[in-house]
């Protein structure tokens, strides 16, 4: 199976990848539109995510580009810090670290398409000195991009990863972590747990 070209999402180089997707058929038109709107709110509120999702999914917290936990809309230059199910990042006591490099917004609403995007790489801990690793178990190259869209009275969710590899440079107890985390990613573990994410944002 190959990944999915979609405008936006980073062309597949090397590693893992993966094209996890959730989608609902409304009733009408009109009915999609309103869904979406809830969509949007619910996409929006990072910190909400796990409650989509239920027990045994990774939690997530948005932060500014100073390392300040905040509670409204992404912004790009913020950071996401994820608390995933299992042993955490070591150096960045229990957690991983993405930073939000765009974000496309292409909502409006009475026509007859709409999407927004954010899309993520694997950082350094926000306001730590630049000396320190990236805090995540794949490296930098890896994008993790989030998609939420409508076409008519379809609407659907999707998180697509390109270019998952283990991140090597990293603490001894962190190499061995990464590698197992992203030994799974790349067998399928991952997928089951963003399509958690995704089936979760939409059910109403």
């Amino acid at each position: 199976m190959k990944p999915k070209h979609i405008p936006g999402i980073p062309e597949q180089e090397k590693g893992g990848f993966h094209d996890t997707e959730s989608r609902k058929i409304c009733n009408d038109t009109e009915a999609a539109i309103q869904k979406f709107a809830v969509l949007k709110r619910r996409f929006l509120s990072v910190h909400q995510w796990k409650k989509y999702c239920g027990k045994g999914f990774a939690d997530f917290r948005l932060y500014d580009g100073s390392g300040k936990a905040v509670e409204r809309n992404p912004q790009p230059g913020d950071f996401i810090r994820i608390d995933i199910p299992g042993p955490g990042n070591v150096e960045a006591k229990g957690f991983d670290w993405v930073e939000i490099t765009e974000i496309d917004d292409q909502t409006l609403t009475g026509t007859k398409s709409e999407s927004l995007m954010i899309t993520c790489r694997p950082s350094k801990i926000p306001g730590k000195n630049t000396n320190s690793h990236i805090a995540h178990f794949y490296t930098s190259e890896a994008t993790s991009t989030f998609i939420i869209s409508r076409n008519g009275n379809t609407i659907q969710a999707g998180i697509y990863g390109r270019n998952e590899s283990p991140n090597f440079n990293a603490s001894f107890f962190d190499i061995i972590r990464n590698s197992l985390i992203a030994a799974g990613g790349m067998i399928g573990f991952s997928k089951i747990q963003w399509k958690k994410l995704t089936d979760g944002l939409l059910d109403f």
